[in-house]
């Protein structure tokens, strides 16, 4: 190699490494402005997220879901009760409530009170003071057996209390009879049912005026197949056999 030829080839690198460092201190770390990235016609566009949405539901694109139905609270409301047993094992407090009381306009309308016993002063009213008054049919028999068999406090005389008609009222003690003479026995048997059927209603009205009054009341009939027949319609009734015949 001659001279020029080795000089030639010196200058030629030093061109090279000075063209490499310039490239080096004018260009920058990063670039200024990045080139965007390129989109396809065919990529999936996905929308916008919703704040609160969670998860895509399932179904067609603009298909509107319908809203759930709301739950049952599942609580039992329960009557209160001062009766232990299910119901106040549920609502123990519910038991110990006090009864509400019945509206003026419907006295007593939650509850059933018993009947009201026989007092004295239920006995001193004036519709069961005893009032004689003339017997009230034209069978002397039957007034007879009346006035001789309890014996009658007012001889032939009916005793009205409580706005009915009784026999008789025994003497010494509230007692108020009713006397029967019929011949029972003699009657057909279809006649003894109707006599029967006629006659236990108006017995056991008799039998409620007395009581409701403080008095006892008895029937005092001619035979035992009629106190038998009385018996076996309401066995309550207080039946004696008179023996009374007309």
């Amino acid at each position: 190699m001659n001279l020029r030829t080795c000089s030639a080839l010196r200058q030629a690198v030093a061109i090279a490494v000075a063209g490499v460092v310039a490239g080096c201190a004018t260009s920058p770390e990063r670039p200024e402005t990045q080139e965007a990235p390129e989109t396809y016609a065919w990529a999936p566009v996905r929308p916008p997220a919703v704040p609160g949405t969670g998860l895509p539901t399932p179904g067609q694109p603009g298909q509107v879901r319908p809203q759930p139905l709301p739950r049952s609270p599942h609580k039992r409301v329960l009557p209160p009760t001062r009766e232990p047993g299910l119901w106040a094992g549920d609502a123990p407090h519910a038991s110990q409530e006090p009864e509400a009381k019945p509206s003026p306009e419907r006295p007593g309308a939650n509850r059933r009170d018993p009947p009201a016993p026989v007092t004295a002063e239920r006995r001193r009213r004036p519709e069961c003071e005893p009032i004689p008054v003339p017997h009230a049919g034209e069978d002397p028999p039957h007034n007879e057996c009346a006035d001789r068999f309890p014996p009658n406090r007012y001889p032939g005389k009916d005793v009205l209390v409580g706005g009915k008609r009784f026999d008789a009222l025994q003497v010494g003690v509230r007692v108020l009879w009713e006397i029967k003479t019929h011949r029972f026995d003699a009657y057909s048997d279809f006649i003894q049912r109707q006599t029967i059927l006629e006659q236990v209603p108006l017995l056991q009205e008799e039998r409620d005026i007395a009581e409701a009054c403080g008095y006892g009341f008895v029937v005092g009939v001619s035979t035992q197949a009629h106190k038998d027949a009385l018996l076996q319609r309401d066995p309550r009734l207080d039946i004696v056999v008179t023996g009374c015949m007309r």
